[in-house]
């Protein structure tokens, strides 16, 4: 079964899109309508930026869905996915290129979360660390223990957690999660504690937005990151999508249920190719596990 897939944040780089707006003229159309419903240029930003212009939360978030959208929309012939969904912030660009909601609509959420959560890193200061080579359940315990806000916020592979919380939490988190195995603790470089409870208030404040827009049943279900599950009924999806800012991203859950359910051929559509990756590792623990 064919699947498509859609990459978050982290997935951005300097001169993303730029191929696509010079040799597509649809592409170019979507670009060009992006930019002003937004208000401002974003294409001179992803075309001709910087880095550190690129890393603001409040420009990569629509960068990356406005990337992933145009790819689908205009240059995969044939577009009929069987199953999708999206890592994060990349769930709106698998919403939008399913057709449960307008590409208009997406993007004007996509810009509200962005705001939303760059005011919420503002208000409270927050990192997060990668933990490589522990069992889930073990990081899961390692930050229930820690007298701090510390919570697993991404599920990317078996082997692989990002954890969420304070600056002083995280600090201890990865000490302890060295001394409990961990083959490493990686401090990300990040605005905030995404997918944590220290993003409550983006949570608040999107969560209007999305209830006042209109969602429309997707052509194929979406593997949600909240549920792990292929939704399809749009008050569900809604509902997700506002408990996705303070909820871990579960994309491993959600992967070995795609593949349980029939998925054989995933294609990521996005800047770079992350989520090939991590589905391989996946797929590889999915083999293991069936030989075992």
């Amino acid at each position: 079964m064919k699947v498509y897939v859609f990459p978050g944040q982290g997935a951005q780089f300097v001169g993303m899109g730029l191929d696509l707006y010079n040799q597509s003229s649809p592409a170019k159309e979507l670009f060009e309508g992006a930019n002003e419903l937004l208000g401002f240029r974003i294409t001179d930003l992803m075309f001709e930026g910087t880095d550190d212009d690129l890393c603001q939360t409040k420009v990569t978030q629509p960068a990356i869905f406005l990337h992933s959208v145009v790819l689908a929309k205009t240059l995969i012939e044939n577009f009929k996915p069987e199953m999708t969904a999206g890592h994060s912030l990349g769930e709106f660009s698998a919403l939008v290129a399913v057709g449960a909601i307008s590409f208009e609509d997406g993007l004007k959420l996509v810009y509200k979360r962005a705001l939303a959560m760059q005011k919420a890193c503002e208000k409270t200061p927050g990192t997060m660390a990668a933990i490589l080579n522990l069992p889930d359940e073990t990081v899961e315990e390692v930050c229930a223990g820690i007298d701090d806000i510390v919570v697993p916020a991404n599920y990317n592979y078996p082997g692989q957690v990002v954890i969420s919380g304070t600056v002083s939490g995280i600090e201890l988190a990865c000490e302890q999660l060295l001394a409990a195995g961990a083959k490493r603790a990686l401090k990300l470089k990040v605005g905030g504690a995404f997918h944590s409870p220290l993003m409550e208030s983006a949570k608040t404040e999107l969560a209007e937005a999305i209830d006042s827009t209109p969602f429309k049943r997707p052509i194929c279900p979406v593997y949600q990151n909240v549920s792990t599950k292929g939704e399809t009924d749009p008050e569900t999806i809604k509902a997700n999508l506002i408990s996705q800012l303070t909820a871990p991203v579960k994309w491993t859950q959600s992967v070995q249920n795609m593949i349980a359910n029939g998925a054989t051929d995933f294609t990521e559509l996005g800047p770079g190719n992350v989520l090939q990756g991590l589905i391989k590792k996946i797929n590889s623990d999915v083999i293991a596990q069936s030989l075992a």
